[in-house]
């Protein structure tokens, strides 16, 4: 199973993956993070007894936002008006939300705190998921400022 798992990260045979993993590079070192999110990707499959795939699809979904708060300048204040968010930016938002949940969290190996993180977030759990609540509410709070939206 895992032979699986290291030839669909290897190969880069999804524009998902691969953006995926761009996230995840630092310094401009993509083998590492192909390899951590290789490493991730056994561990999802191992806790949870699913394709890592689905469960890695099921958390973004559960993590795009549809909604989020953009500041706007009108007549010398500064309102936050609630905002539509296009399908890229959803996936780009869900991807730096789960990384920095991942990255803050201390005392493990960065892939098993991501698989935990990605676990959490297929059901609608985690700092990722907060995160999405918090912009969502900060919509609702300041929505009625949305007549602003369109100067």
């Amino acid at each position: 199973m895992t032979k699986q798992i290291v030839n669909f990260v290897a190969n880069g045979n999804n524009e998902v993956i691969e953006k995926f993993i761009n996230f995840i590079m630092l310094d401009g070192k993509k083998t590492v993070a192909r390899r951590l999110l290789k490493e991730t990707f056994e561990i999802v499959q191992k806790k949870t007894g699913e394709k890592s795939r689905e469960v890695f699809d099921q958390a973004l979904e559960n993590i795009k936002p549809s909604l989020e708060v953009r500041p706007k300048r009108i007549g010398g204040s500064v309102y936050q008006i609630p905002r539509e968010v296009k399908p890229r930016r959803q996936f780009q938002l869900a991807s730096r939300w789960i990384l920095a949940a991942a990255r803050s969290k201390k005392g493990t190996n960065f892939a098993s705190s991501l698989a935990s993180e990605i676990i959490q977030a297929a059901n609608n759990e985690g700092a990722a998921i907060k995160k999405k609540e918090d912009s969502h509410r900060m919509a609702q709070a300041n929505k009625a400022f949305a007549h602003f939206a369109k100067y």
